[in-house]
């Protein structure tokens, strides 16, 4: 039998409860709405969510999933970073070392406490294989505020569009959620592969901020850049 206080208290809720037409209503978004009914079930939860909370531990495309790294992927950011080939555009990026990969986690680990987001572990909806990281970080670039957006991926995940894929994703959540800085990606220029992605990603040649980086020069790509 239910304690008279809880049946008391239980009647002065539903009294008082929002009619479930009005509440509708209430909650009605055009924009959401109009993103839901077009397939982009991504940004329909991104800015449902943006009003509660920057974080977005989870992106979700057609096919990928990214997530929000945890100690379980250290191993996979050593063997994506100790492999020669996914680094030969940026060797300063290559890990030699199980304890780099440690620390480099920590770094990642950070940014994602400090800022609420960071870089994400990809994988395929149907697997728990990471095919690679792709992020934001914010930094500065001649004196220019800006997010850099990172993509590295192992190389059995090359050429099927997963970059790219991840990109246009993480771009389209920090177009959201961080819309006063500027986008950018640094890619070396024999990285024709690299410039294909963040293309791919909105992002277009910005040849004034083309400058020397810590693998040689790079070649800037960028989006939302101030007039």
């Amino acid at each position: 039998m239910c304690c008279p206080d809880i049946a008391a208290y239980v009647r002065w809720h539903n009294a008082r409860a929002e009619p479930e037409e009005r509440l509708r209503a209430r909650l009605f978004d055009p924009q959401l709405d109009r993103i839901a009914r077009q397939g982009g079930l991504t940004q329909f939860y991104d800015l449902h969510m943006s009003d509660r909370n920057l974080t977005a531990d989870e992106l979700q495309t057609a096919r990928l999933s990214l997530r929000r790294p945890t100690e379980a992927d250290i191993d996979a950011i050593f063997a994506i970073h100790h492999d020669p080939e996914t680094c030969l555009h940026n060797p300063s990026d290559a890990l030699a070392r199980p304890d780099e990969a440690e620390e480099l986690y920590r770094r990642w680990n950070e940014q994602w406490q400090r800022y609420g987001y960071g870089y994400w572990v990809v994988r395929r909806h149907d697997s728990d294989q990471q095919l690679g990281f792709c992020g934001i970080k914010p930094m500065e670039l001649q004196g220019l505020k800006v997010l850099n957006l990172f993509y590295r991926f192992a190389t059995s995940a090359w050429g099927q569009g997963y970059a790219g894929e991840a990109a246009t994703a993480v771009t389209t959540w920090a177009s959201h959620h961080v819309p006063d800085l500027p986008l950018i990606a640094r890619v070396r220029p024999a990285n024709t592969a690299s410039q294909r992605v963040a293309i791919r990603a909105g992002l277009t040649r910005a040849e004034h901020l083309d400058g020397t980086g810590y693998d040689g020069h790079d070649w800037i790509y960028a989006a939302k850049l101030p007039n």
